[in-house]
This record gives C-alpha cells, sequence and structure tokens, in this order.
C-alpha cells in the first residue's frame, strides 16, 4: 500500500519465484501480480475470503457458467444470497431482493442455494487453512481469520509466501478462487481482503496504518452501521481521520464504549487475537415464503421439512440437542422466538417437528408469516439422545421407522422417500 521510489523485493503471486525491486512482471513466468511490501516478510495476521464463494461454486460445477452472470438466491420473495462478479458488474448485490436484482441483471442465471454442498467445499477450505496453522477462526463458511505467527519453521517461508501458496493450492485442488488480506491486526487485515478482490492479496503494514485510514469512511469501523453513522453524520464526522483528531475521553463521552472503539480502531490499534473455533451452540433451517401464510396446514408442512434439515445436520455432526426453538417472522418483519427443552436430547426429526408444532400452534392466530425457522440447541453428544419413551409407546416405533427411512434417503438420495406432511410440497407452490 506504501508508495515508494525503491519498492522492495518480494515474489510473484503465480510461480512464487523472487523478484527484484524493479521488475514490472515476473522474471521466471512474465505474471504482472507482483507482491511487494516493505513489511511483507514481518506480517502474520490473515484474513482469507473467498471470491463470491457460492457463486463461484457453481460455476466450477458447470462450466457453461463461466461466462455468464449468475445469482444465487430465487423466489420472488427472496433475496440475493450472493452473485458473481460479472453481475456485481450490473449492479447486482448480496442481500438485495431478487425482483430488483433481475430488474438490473434479466439475463442472470438464477440458481437456488445448494447448502449442503457450499458446506461441504468450505469445509475442505477449511481444513486447508487448518494444515497451515491451527490458529484459525471462522467468521462465516467461506471466511476465517489465520494467525501464522511461529509457522516460518514449519513451512519453511515466511507467513505471506505461505498463504500465497495456499490460495494456488485452493484454485488448483478445489476449483475457487480467494482473496486474502495480510496484516498486523484483525482489523486491517479483513479491510485489506477486500481490496482487489477477486484473487487479490493486499497488505496493510503497520507504519503506513494512519494514513491509509484517514480518507476512509467511518462506516468501515467495525460495528458503524446505518443508524451509527447517522448520530456520527449529524455531529459531523464522516472521515476516519476525523476521528483521529479526537481525544479517546470525549469521544467515549459522546458515544460511551462505542467512542474508545472509534478512538482505536481509527488508529490501526487492535489487539484481538484469533480465536479458535469453539464448539457449535446450535443447528437451525429457516426458509422464506413466496408469499405471506396464516394457515396452519400450510406452515405445518414447512416445518416438517426444515425438521427433517435439522435431524439431517445433527446426524451428519454427530450431535443431538435438548431445547427445540421454533422462529418465525411476521408480514411487518417482526420475529417470535419460542423454545421448549425436552426431557432428554434428541436428534430425531419427528421429535423436534412434534415440539415445533405445539409451540407454533399458539403462534396460529391469523398473522400472516413470510419465514419459519426450526432448530436446537443446548448440543450434546449423541449417545445420550432419545431414550426409549414409556409414556408414549408409539414413539419408538416413529424412531425406527424414522432410522429406516433415513437409511433409504443416505443410499438413494434425500428425496427418494417423503412423509405426508413433505410429500409434493417441491410441486406446490410455497
Amino acid at each position: 500500500m506504501i508508495d515508494s521510489a525503491a519498492p522492495p523485493s518480494g515474489f510473484c503471486r503465480d510461480c512464487l519465484k523472487e523478484q527484484a525491486a524493479q521488475a514490472r512482471r515476473c522474471l521466471a513466468c512474465g505474471s504482472p501480480r507482483l507482491l511487494r511490501h516493505p513489511e511483507l516478510y514481518r506480517l502474520t495476521l490473515a484474513h482469507i475470503d473467498c471470491d463470491a464463494f457460492y457463486a463461484s461454486v457453481e460455476k466450477r460445477d458447470n462450466p457453461e457458467l463461466a461466462d455468464k452472470p449468475v445469482i444465487i438466491g430465487g423466489g420472488k420473495r427472496g433475496v440475493v444470497s450472493t452473485a458473481c462478479y460479472i453481475a456485481r458488474i450490473h449492479g447486482v448485490r448480496s442481500a438485495m431482493p431478487m425482483f430488483k436484482a433481475l430488474e438490473a441483471c434479466p439475463q442472470a442465471v438464477v440458481i437456488r442455494p445448494d447448502m449442503e454442498k457450499y458446506a461441504r467445499v468450505g469445509r475442505e477450505v477449511r481444513a486447508m487453512m487448518q494444515e497451515l496453522t491451527p490458529l484459525v477462526q471462522p467468521l462465516s463458511i467461506d471466511e476465517a481469520f489465520l494467525d501464522l505467527s511461529g509457522t516460518e519453521r514449519l513451512h519453511h517461508d515466511p507467513p505471506a509466501r505461505t498463504l500465497a501458496r495456499f490460495a494456488k493450492r485452493v484454485e488448483q485442488e478445489i476449483g475457487i478462487t480467494v482473496s486474502v488480506g495480510l496484516s498486523y491486526c484483525k482489523f486491517l487485515a479483513k479491510i485489506a481482503s477486500d481490496l482487489q478482490k477477486p484473487r487479490g492479496f493486499s497488505v496493510i503494514g503497520q507504519a503506513e496504518a494512519v494514513d491509509f485510514l484517514k480518507a476512509k469512511p467511518v462506516t468501515l469501523i467495525w460495528g458503524v452501521g446505518k443508524a451509527f453513522a447517522a448520530t456520527l453524520e449529524r455531529d459531523g464526522i464522516r472521515a476516519i481521520g476525523q476521528l483521529q483528531t479526537m481525544e479517546e475521553a470525549d469521544l467515549m463521552r459522546r458515544y460511551g464504549t462505542m467512542g474508545r472503539r472509534l478512538y482505536r480502531l481509527s488508529r490501526g490499534l487492535d489487539e484481538r487475537s484469533v480465536e479458535i473455533e469453539g464448539e457449535a451452540k446450535s443447528v437451525s433451517s429457516e426458509t422464506t415464503f413466496n408469499d405471506d401464510l396464516a394457515r396452519q396446514e400450510d406452515l405445518v408442512t414447512h416445518l416438517r421439512g426444515l425438521s427433517e434439515q435439522v435431524a439431517f445436520r445433527l446426524r451428519k455432526s454427530a450431535l443431538a440437542g435438548q431445547t427445540v426453538v421454533l422462529k418465525l417472522k411476521t408480514a411487518d418483519f417482526k420475529t417470535r422466538t419460542r423454545n421448549r427443552r425436552l426431557e432428554s436430547p434428541t436428534r430425531l426429526a419427528d421429535r423436534i417437528f412434534r415440539t415445533g408444532l405445539q409451540l407454533l400452534e399458539k403462534e396460529v392466530d391469523g398473522t400472516k408469516y413470510r419465514l419459519i425457522g426450526i432448530g436446537v440447541s443446548d448440543l450434546v453428544d449423541p449417545e445420550l439422545a432419545d431414550p426409549p419413551d414409556l409414556v408414549d409407546p408409539q414413539a419408538s416405533r416413529r424412531a425406527a421407522a424414522e432410522d429406516a427411512i433415513n437409511k433409504l434417503r443416505d443410499k438413494f438420495g434425500k428425496t427418494s422417500v417423503e412423509t405426508g406432511y413433505t410429500f409434493g410440497k417441491g410441486r406446490r407452490r410455497q
């Protein structure tokens, strides 16, 4: 990021050969993708972000989509999950309503999300990250912080070269691309990873941090959303450079604990460490309807299908949950959350569904809903789950039937066997 009359030496991101300071292209392979920075070989904290992840996976699996605008989403009431860079050129953005996305890019190919496939690819990328360092902190399915301090002896290379090799490997072995941000702290590493997407590798060093941030908008600071940005705007604060001239006490007096964050991050001060991923706290699934639903019989169909998805994920993750959580979102975007703790943990779709149904029945009062979700929390080892039910002798039969259905689905596919609740769901209008 620093301009210099005498640029430092670096390396080629394509062939990884060292480069002379004056070279504009790689002397070995001719690539213009040379990486140089005065602090290049001293920085160890990285943020890695997969480029247009869902769309990239779909393009990998269908080469005919390579040069086409692709939107992952669907349904007139849905939103864009992600869009490839071709679609973004036309103005399509994540979280944009689908009808607006298609107005902006009517020639786009729309693909409904396949979360199981994306999760599988995400795990492959995550496994490669963990080969670089045990200090990996995932932020989502397709991005993570990595701390490569102390890994130079292991990889026989400084972190910058290790990360470049990682990016090449992901592209060659998994078939998608990533962007890398390298810095001395989390805040700037995440900013750096967005600077040259796709296939980017950007470096922000400590010496340049304050100058780099000076002209940037305050919304670049983590935690400054639209509402808080409006508050700062009313106080005449738009650029991070303005915060750099203010005292910490003054900012805290105005904005409380957020004032301290503004003071520190505006100066590139961020002492947060990379935290190793903890255990999952819940497993859930939800869906947004094309049209608002109010009738119980319409909601129940979705509830059953979502319960089966949750049960499938619990089985694949070797988990069980003791608290069932129902989520509903009304037509005016108000969220209702209801939960019930079970006497024993479960990973059965039948128990999840029946408990969710009991919670749902109390919410069917004529209210129109745009979304329903079901999940379980208080996760435990599956060996503790679903003991024989002496009160409901039919429960054991339903559990045995569900086990048989699961075996058939594992062998012949998830839609090979359907229950009465979900049969024909895919053929009915949601």
